[in-house]
């Protein structure tokens, strides 16, 4: 049986995906790589990340293709009874229904998880929420720019440097994370369900989802207060840890170790540092880090970028040159595994796709199975030829 053959992992799960913009779509996306049927219910509108550009078409922008592969489309308007009652239809033989539509809106519908439950014991029902559903903010909307703000992400800079201003990850990061805990938790719902034969309602927020993540080193000297304060792990915030600025580029270099602080400077003929404190013990070097990693940003300008991957391939040390993400295509190693995919799809011709980056040497995920679908495009298939 060749790869392609292979069934995989989720085959057989049914997702009814009420989503939209990135956080919702992304975790369905990577269940459909895993082999799910992911219906996307999309308002007549259709999912605002479509009108996003660049396109080539309308309705078919680039972020929408970029978290919306392997999923069939169908348009209902979840406002009028007839929608209602479709998507009831929907929910009879599926396995998890998904939802970023606030709860509060979905009870006034009736389908909230309880109303649904009694329908169909056996639904998996996720809300991927802005907010945790117990709390003051929990009617409140969210985007990824407003849980970069209230989770403490946008101060970091300030952390590093006092006259710095907040500011933003240059990238969704709020979105993502929260689409791949979403991910892992339906994923864990199933295999709890298939254990026991209980469905269960998931929430997923946003905003405890990054909170959590950023604080895992960042709760730093908080752990052990009486009343948390002091915030911030420092190997992170100090000045000096940014690439290193070489003879003729930038460059990440990072012994870590003390074995490998101890090659790095003899590597660069500074045998008076090797047995330093600050090399040989890890609890004084995390009390100096800030300086430590001053020295290395001057030594780093000795060397040119090539000549330092060099000396510390033969030193084995970790260290990777700075990408830009139009050097990505051409990387060697994202070449060699295929990482990088041109594939053919039916209304907007040629595109560039990524592969999952997961392997799984029995049920193979797969990127090319369904090309993220037009809108409305498999109303005919799932509801029948009239609704075309």
């Amino acid at each position: 049986m060749t790869e392609a053959r292979k069934p995989a992992i989720l085959d057989g799960i049914r997702i009814i995906d009420l989503t939209s913009v990135v956080f919702g779509p992304l975790a369905t996306q990577m269940l459909g790589d895993l082999g799910a049927d992911v219906i996307k219910v999309e308002d007549p509108e259709g999912d605002l990340v479509r009108k996003i550009q660049p396109s080539r078409n309308h309705l078919m922008g680039a972020a929408f293709l970029g978290a919306n592969r392997n999923k069939r489309s169908v348009t209902l308007n979840l406002k009028t009874q007839a929608g209602r009652d479709r998507l009831r239809k929907l929910l009879a033989d599926a396995d998890v229904m998904i939802s970023s539509i606030r709860p509060a809106a979905l009870a006034r519908l009736s389908l909230d998880p309880e109303s649904l439950r009694r329908e169909h014991p056996n639904l998996i029902t996720v809300a991927a929420t802005g907010f945790g559903q117990d709390g003051p903010y929990a009617a409140k909307p969210a985007f990824d720019d407003i849980v970069q703000s209230v989770s403490g992400l946008a101060s970091l800079p300030t952390l590093r440097d006092p006259e710095a201003r907040p500011d933003y990850a240059p990238t969704i990061l709020a979105d993502k994370l929260g689409g791949v805990t979403t991910a892992y938790a339906i994923m864990a719902a199933l295999f709890h369900r298939e254990r026991t034969g209980e469905a269960q309602h998931v929430e997923v927020p946003m905003f405890e989802t990054l909170t959590a993540f950023l604080l895992a080193e960042h709760m730093d000297a908080a752990t052990f207060e009486e009343t948390p304060k002091t915030f911030g792990y420092a190997r992170m915030l100090v000045p000096h840890r940014r690439p290193l600025q070489t003879a003729d580029g930038f460059i990440t270099i990072l012994p870590y170790t003390n074995a490998q602080w101890a090659r790095f400077f003899r590597a660069v003929g500074r045998d008076d540092m090797a047995d330093h404190p600050w090399v040989s013990d890890m609890e004084t070097r995390s009390q100096n880090i800030g300086a430590f990693y001053e020295l290395v940003a001057q030594i780093a300008l000795t060397r040119t970028t090539e000549e330092w991957l060099a000396l510390m391939e033969q030193a084995d040390i970790p260290a990777m040159p700075v990408r830009n993400l139009s050097d990505l295509p051409g990387d060697p190693h994202l070449a060699a595994t295929g990482f990088f995919q041109r594939v053919e799809h039916p209304s907007e011709g040629p595109i560039w796709t990524t592969r999952p980056p997961i392997r799984f040497s029995a049920t193979p995920a797969r990127h090319d199975h369904l090309p993220a679908p037009r809108l409305g495009e498999h109303n005919a298939e799932i509801f029948g030829p009239d609704e075309e």
